[in-house]
């Protein structure tokens, strides 16, 4: 057996440390990362939705001032956002490689749009819910966390699976500027030095990654959904 792998993936066996190393950066960048954006993007997208015309806290001035900081940070490509923030990832870290110096701009880029999709999510929530608990007396704060956050939770579990997908992605583009992780590991053995086998494997562990992701969102939802 191990004749068969050394004679079809050389490379990937005399790398195999490296790659387990790579994938174990890769999946800390993305817990981190996935983590931090959920625990500021879900804030964010909630008040968006209650801030908005006709939301329960309607508020034009919040609304609009939060609503074109995400429009503006959405509208960078990640790559890019990698490297104009790097003062900012510099001043908080101490770094810009390695998977610190990748996880200011991941979670940079991934809270935006959190906080639109959470914003989404929330909106689907049944109106006529949320005017029964008003009119039994209760708070802004008590519709919140009662109502539109359990009701939205579905969509909310929908969301941050999209951005833990997307997340994976992202530290793949951190990757070729030394960001760590499977990205990184497959630019600098496989692609630099033209080893087939190594980039074949990295984008299988990738695919796997995704796929598990989506998996396990989908098995959540149908449970919520039930």
């Amino acid at each position: 057996m191990m004749e068969l792998l050394n004679s079809l993936m050389p490379n990937v066996i005399e790398l195999f440390p490296d790659m387990v190393k790579s994938l174990k950066e890769t999946l800390i960048m993305v817990s981190v990362s996935g983590l931090v954006s959920a625990a500021l993007g879900i804030p964010i997208g909630v008040t968006l939705v209650v801030t908005r015309e006709g939301g329960i806290l309607e508020n034009k001035v919040v609304y609009t001032a939060v609503g074109k900081v995400i429009n503006i940070f959405r509208s960078i490509p990640f790559v890019i956002l990698l490297t104009a923030i790097i003062p900012i990832t510099r001043f908080l870290v101490g770094t810009t490689i390695g998977i610190k110096g990748a996880m200011v701009p991941l979670i940079f880029g991934s809270t935006p749009a959190v906080s639109r999709q959470i914003e989404s999510a929330l909106l689907k929530v049944d109106p006529g819910v949320i005017e029964a608990a008003k009119s039994m007396g209760s708070s802004p704060l008590e519709i919140i966390f009662r109502v539109i956050l359990i009701e939205g939770l579905p969509g909310i579990v929908y969301a941050l699976t999209i951005t833990t997908v997307s997340l994976i992605g992202f530290t793949a583009v951190a990757g070729t500027v030394g960001g760590g992780g499977l990205g990184d590991f497959a630019i600098r053995y496989g692609y630099q030095y033209f080893k087939t086998d190594v980039m074949i494997v990295t984008i299988i562990i990738l695919l796997l990654l995704v796929n598990f992701v989506q998996t396990v969102g989908e098995l959540l939802l149908k449970k919520l959904n039930h």
